[in-house]
């Protein structure tokens, strides 16, 4: 790698919201420039005027920030090489192609839409291997161009390429040694006839200008790289490192799209996916830190990130995986964590506990401990926690758990027995230990298997048969209401 100073750029056309290929982009880009102590770069390519819109910026640099991949220069952040929309450099590009033309490197083209068809016509009819642009206005005397431009004939700019210009071999970090064959290449149009520029020429001007020195992009950029070497060497600019990273497809082999389900981050946020894990997942559609580690925090893709680890084959996108990593980074988060970036947001909005009622924090964390190994989305902490915030009178029954559970022969003695136990626990005494020790000798003394035995207790307590540890849910519950709630469940046992 070379000494100078890593710069790489994210450069997404606000024509949609964020999909997850151009997401791992964005992260690898991001993991790079980490790695290698460089300048991560936000760029709004925003040339497309009928589909890009300020709506659709705001809605990826959200996507972003959910992401966590903070940018050193863009957006809302500024830096020495802005504007970063392309919007706001069109005088830039306008300076940067008249001076290729100034300098004999670009020139206008004055061919119809009707002449240029007629061309390729031609050279198809005669088996020409070339059937690019065919040069016709490349010679016109510089006056008679500006003689013509001043009357008002439309015309193109095209860039000049060298006819003796071998091919193009294109050293991509991840598909190694690309070769394109130069006689393909033709003087392509770098600024239109309604005076706007092309894709392939502006993206080099910016990235010549902010001194990227590594590409990093889809590989469906891969065809487009000739091209825009050229403008680099027109320009006298020096050629970036370029990296295209595979397609992401679906698990019938074709390229990720909606018929295989979410194809946006933001539907994956709302989906309740934590970020970290689905940064982590999308890391590893394409790379790898040894081979084997699955789960790679944050901290380690940000140090150990490198381009030699990025496979040139697609990868296929598993949402079963994606379930896998969320699920290990909720299971890893301390009680603690769990309760403040998850469970207690959740309540909150669930409207299970209120704003301003300050809970014991040992009770928060015996809640968290209890509800975190049953979360897999952020969404599953209300359904988990609901028992524990109904009192006696609101706490809802599932009706086929109360058919199996309560509504049997002999249910009712069951609730009986459980309740002259629990009776003879102290409130002061009201553990999780001390109510399993109260329950744990019932199946015995009443000849019943412990299933049914704690199936009824749970079914009064928690109003279904599915429900965390019965100790640590009662104890959260208090004495009074579980007495309560037995009381309730006994009108209904038989």
């Amino acid at each position: 790698m070379s000494d100078k100073q890593v710069r790489v750029r994210f450069a997404p056309s606000p024509t949609g919201k964020l999909h997850v290929g151009g997401a791992r982009t964005a992260i690898y880009n991001w993991a790079f420039a980490r790695a290698n102590g460089g300048t991560f770069i936000l760029r709004i390519d925003d040339t497309d005027p009928t589909r890009s819109t300020d709506e659709n910026t705001q809605i990826i640099l959200r996507a972003m920030r959910w992401l966590g991949l903070d940018w050193d220069e863009g957006p809302e952040v500024g830096g020495d090489f802005g504007p970063y929309s392309q919007t706001e450099r069109l005088d830039i590009y306008k300076k940067a192609a008249q001076k290729l033309w100034d300098e004999g490197r670009a020139y206008p083209c004055f061919c119809s839409a009707e002449r240029l068809a007629a061309d390729r016509a031609a050279a198809q009819e005669r088996k020409d291997p070339f059937q690019g642009y065919q040069r016709n206005c490349r010679n016109i005397p510089a006056d008679e161009a500006r003689a013509r431009i001043e009357a008002g004939e439309p015309y193109v700019l095209r860039i000049k390429v060298p006819e003796d210009r071998g091919d193009v071999i294109i050293h991509d970090a991840v598909h190694g040694d690309v070769t394109f064959n130069a006689r393909e290449l033709d003087d392509f149009v770098i600024f239109r006839t309604d005076g706007t520029p092309t894709y392939n020429f502006v993206t080099v001007v910016d990235d010549a200008m902010m001194g990227i020195t590594h590409v990093i992009r889809g590989d469906d950029h891969l065809s487009n790289t000739p091209r825009q070497v050229m403008v680099y060497e027109a320009l006298g600019a020096p050629v970036p490192t370029f990296a295209h990273i595979s397609m992401i497809l679906g698990a019938d082999g074709k390229k990720l799209s909606k018929r295989h389900g979410a194809t946006n981050v933001e539907e994956y946020r709302d989906a309740g996916y934590l970020s970290d894990a689905f940064v982590n997942y999308l890391a590893l559609l394409g790379w790898s830190l040894d081979g084997e580690t699955t789960i790679v925090p944050r901290d380690v893709l940000a140090s150990k990130f490198s381009l030699d680890h990025v496979s040139k084959n697609p990868a296929t996108f598993d949402p079963k995986k994606l379930d896998w990593i969320q699920a290990e980074y909720i299971r890893t988060l301390s009680d603690a964590d769990f309760a403040d970036q998850i469970m207690v947001p959740e309540l909150h909005e669930a409207g299970l506990i209120e704003g301003n009622v300050d809970y014991d924090e040992a009770w928060v964390d015996a809640l968290a401990a209890i509800v975190k190994p049953r979360t897999k989305f952020p969404a599953d902490v209300a359904t988990v926690a609901a028992p524990v915030f109904a009192t006696a009178e609101t706490l809802v029954y599932d009706e086929k758990s109360v058919e199996k559970g309560l509504a049997k022969e002999g249910m009712g003695a069951i609730l009986d027995a459980a309740r002259a136990a629990l009776d003879a626990v102290a409130a002061d005494d009201w553990t999780p230990e001390a109510i399993d020790a109260a329950l744990e000798p019932l199946p015995e003394a009443l000849d019943l298997k412990k299933r049914v035995v704690f199936q009824a207790v749970r079914v009064a307590e928690c109003g279904n048969m599915v429900s965390p540890p019965l100790g640590e849910t009662m104890a959260l519950v208090g004495r009074a209401d579980c007495m309560a709630r037995l009381d309730r469940a006994r009108t209904i046992a038989l």
